[in-house]
């Protein structure tokens, strides 16, 4: 139960949580464009934290690049600093134009938390405990920022490293995932996602607009069909109801958690969290649970 995991991007509806609070506060604006907080921005062409939170900004990511995957494989210890994550945006430049496409950016979320850190002259585990970690009563699950903090982390295991299954728990930094990365427990996880869903952490009408979708991405098994939305991924055309939620995964492990509307005809949130990399690995178990809860 007490199992410790990066959460890797489970961790963006949490920043989206952080920058829809603000907006609530009357801090920030959806539509407004981030030069307008951030004036010198890498980019310079208007992006909403609308586009950014529903990665329909046009910002590019660095995952698929040979020099980031080298970088991580050659000094898994020593990762790039925010500012070179920021750099391929500014050296790749935009997709698509803002708005007229869909591509999912890490460095959108980098932006994202990064401005939350500059509006509220908090480091994100201190939004994020005043937000919902106290709150909820968490006592596994902070920001990780350095190898120390992981110390006690679930051993994950990958073969990125060769020479077979590693474990990559005492070597891969968190400062690898650019947007920052929360650890947590799968039981911690699954409080997380559904105070979000049913309105413990942001309100009713802030939870809506996060669940929205925004963009349609089609079916992605065991998803029906994908509507992205801010934060978010949704099934659709789920026959549980309304599922929102989101997936991660990285190095070692593969994480999801998802809120279920009407599971078994009630509202159920179910995470998973696995100690082995893969494709949707922690998207799979969950959904087999779901399977088996309304099959009961």
């Amino acid at each position: 139960m007490d199992a410790r995991f990066y959460i890797y991007s489970v961790t963006k509806p949490l920043i989206a949580a952080a920058v829809l609070n603000l907006v609530k506060q009357g801090q920030l604006e959806l539509d407004a464009p981030i030069q307008h907080y951030w004036p010198d921005f890498v980019i310079a062409t208007p992006l909403t934290l609308r586009q950014m939170l529903s990665h329909t900004s046009g910002l590019p990511d660095y995952g698929g690049l040979p020099a980031y995957s080298d970088a991580v494989k050659a000094t898994p210890g020593a990762p790039w600093s925010p500012q070179t994550f920021l750099e391929v945006a500014r050296n790749r430049g935009l997709l698509f134009d803002p708005g007229q496409g869909w591509s999912y950016s890490n460095i959108g979320y980098l932006a994202l938390k990064t401005l939350v850190e500059n509006i509220t002259g908090q480091a994100m585990q201190d939004v994020l405990d005043e937000l919902c970690f106290t709150p909820l009563g968490l006592k596994h699950t902070f920001v990780a920022t350095s190898l120390s903090d992981v110390t006690g982390l679930m051993p994950g295991y990958t073969a990125m490293f060769g020479e077979g299954l590693q474990d990559m728990s005492q070597r891969y930094h968190p400062g690898w995932v650019s947007h920052g990365v929360v650890v947590s427990t799968a039981a911690e996880l699954a409080m997380m996602m559904d105070a979000l869903m049913t309105g413990q952490i942001l309100d009713g009408l802030l939870v809506e607009q996060m669940a929205q979708p925004v963009h349609s991405l089609g079916p992605h098994p065991p998803l029906t069909n994908v509507g992205c939305g801010l934060g978010l991924f949704m099934d659709t055309d789920s026959p549980y109801g309304r599922v929102a939620g989101h997936n991660g995964g990285g190095p070692g492990y593969s994480i999801a958690a998802f809120h279920f509307s009407a599971l078994a005809g009630r509202p159920t949130t179910i995470a998973a969290a696995t100690n082995r990399d893969g494709d949707n690995v922690g998207l799979e178990v969950a959904y087999a649970v779901a399977r088996v809860l309304a099959e009961a």
